[in-house]
C-alpha cells in the first residue's frame, strides 16, 4: 500500500527537490512512532514555508515529508493511549524537521505528541488554527495569566495579518481587550477590523533603531517579528507590562538595552510551541475552543491542495499572503 505525500529530498546530484510522490506505507512505518494516523487536513506555517522552499535549514533529515501540523483519525495505537477512530491533533514536536510530518495522507507519530480534538471544534477548524493559532493562544494565555486586564490599556500584536497575528487579534478582541495591529500590509485594514482590531500601525515604523525608552503605549504585546521591532515594543510597553515573544520574521537579533526591564519592570516572556507540555497544549486549545468566533474561521482561512503548497510557501516567505492556509491532503 502506498499514499500520496509531498517529499523533500536533497543530494549531491540534484540538490534540493520537492515533489508529490506515492510513498510506500512500509517506508512510513520505518519512522519511530507508535500511532498510525490517517490525515484529514494539514496547514502551511512559516516553518513549513521555510522547509518547502529550502530558504532555511529547517529540515535535518532527508528525505522528509514536511508538515508540522495535522489532524486525523487514529488507525492504530500500539500503546493503547488512543483508540481506533479517535480524532487527534499534531502540532510541532520536530515533525517536518527530524520526523516525517503531515503533508501526506498518512503519518506515523508518537502518541505523546498528540492531543484529542477539542469538543465543539471540527477537524477542519483545528487546521484553520494549526500551530499558528495554538501559538497565538499560548501567548494570549501568558498575558492573561500575567494578570493583564482589558482596562489596563491596549495590547499590540505584530505581524497581525499572518497566522499567529490573525488568531491573536481575534482571541484578544473576543476576550474584551483593545487590540492594536501592527502590519506592513496596511491596505488590509478591512481584514483586521473584522478580526476586531481598534487601531492599525504601519509595521515599518517599528523596524528601525529608536530610543531605548519611548512613550508608554501598550499594557502588553505579542511579537512575531523580533530584532528592532521587538526592541521598540519593549521600549513602548507600560510600566509592569509584558511582551510575549514567539517569532523572528525580521531577525534573531535583539538590539536593545536593559532600560525597559530595570526602569519600567517590563517582562519579556519567550513562548515556545514546539516542545510545550501536554497540559499547556490542552489549555491553549481549550482557550481557542471557548473563545474563537465561528464566523472568523472562513474569514481567516483558504483551503488548498497538496500541489498548491509550494506556491503558497513562496508567497508566505515573500510576505504576500494573509491569514491561514488549510491543506486538504486528499486533493
Amino acid at each position: 500500500m502506498s499514499f500520496k505525500a509531498i517529499v523533500l529530498e536533497k543530494n549531491d546530484t540534484h540538490g534540493f527537490t520537492h515533489s508529490i510522490k506515492a510513498v510506500p506505507q512500509q517506508q512510513l512505518l520505518a519512522q519511530q512512532g507508535d500511532t498510525l494516523l490517517q490525515v484529514h487536513y494539514s496547514s502551511i506555517n512559516y516553518k513549513d514555508a521555510l522547509a518547502l522552499t529550502n530558504k532555511s535549514p529547517v529540515v535535518r533529515q532527508w528525505p522528509m515529508i514536511p508538515g508540522i501540523d495535522g489532524v486525523g483519525s487514529v488507525i492504530e495505537c500500539a500503546n493503547g493511549h488512543y483508540q481506533k477512530g479517535d480524532i487527534v491533533i499534531l502540532n510541532g514536536w520536530g515533525c517536518g524537521e527530524t520526523h516525517w510530518g503531515c503533508l501526506g495522507q498518512y503519518a506515523y507519530l508518537k502518541s505523546e505528541w498528540l492531543i484529542p480534538l477539542p469538543k465543539n471544534m471540527t477537524p477542519y477548524q483545528s487546521m484553520v488554527l494549526g500551530t499558528a493559532g495554538y501559538t497565538a493562544a499560548l501567548c494570549v494565555k501568558r498575558i492573561i495569566d500575567f494578570g493583564v486586564k482589558p482596562e489596563d490599556g491596549k495590547i499590540l500584536v505584530t505581524g497581525a495579518t499572518g497566522g499567529v497575528g490573525s488568531v491573536a487579534v481575534a482571541l484578544l478582541s473576543k476576550l474584551g481587550y483593545q487590540v492594536a495591529a501592527s502590519t506592513s500590509k496596511v491596505a488590509d485594514e478591512d481584514y483586521l477590523h473584522k478580526l476586531g482590531t481598534v487601531e492599525i500601525i504601519d509595521g515599518q515604523s517599528l523596524k528601525e533603531p529608536n530610543r531605548p525608552l519611548q512613550k508608554e503605549l501598550w499594557s502588553a504585546a505579542i511579537d512575531v517579528v523580533g530584532s528592532y521591532t521587538l526592541a521598540n515594543i519593549c521600549a513602548q510597553t507600560q510600566y509592569g507590562g509584558i511582551v510575549a515573544c514567539c517569532g523572528l520574521a525580521q531577525g534573531m537579533d535583539f538590539p536593545a538595552t536593559v532600560a525597559p526591564f530595570i526602569l519600567r519592570g517590563v517582562t519579556l516572556a519567550g513562548v515556545d510551541s514546539v516542545m510545550a507540555s501536554y497540559d499547556k497544549r490542552i489549555a491553549a486549545w481549550q482557550l481557542i475552543a471557548e473563545n474563537m468566533d465561528e464566523k472568523l474561521y472562513s474569514h481567516i482561512a483558504q483551503t488548498i491542495a497538496l500541489n498548491e503548497c509550494i506556491e503558497v510557501a513562496n508567497k508566505m516567505i515573500a510576505s504576500k499572503i494573509k491569514g491561514r492556509f488549510v491543506v486538504d491532503v486528499n486533493k
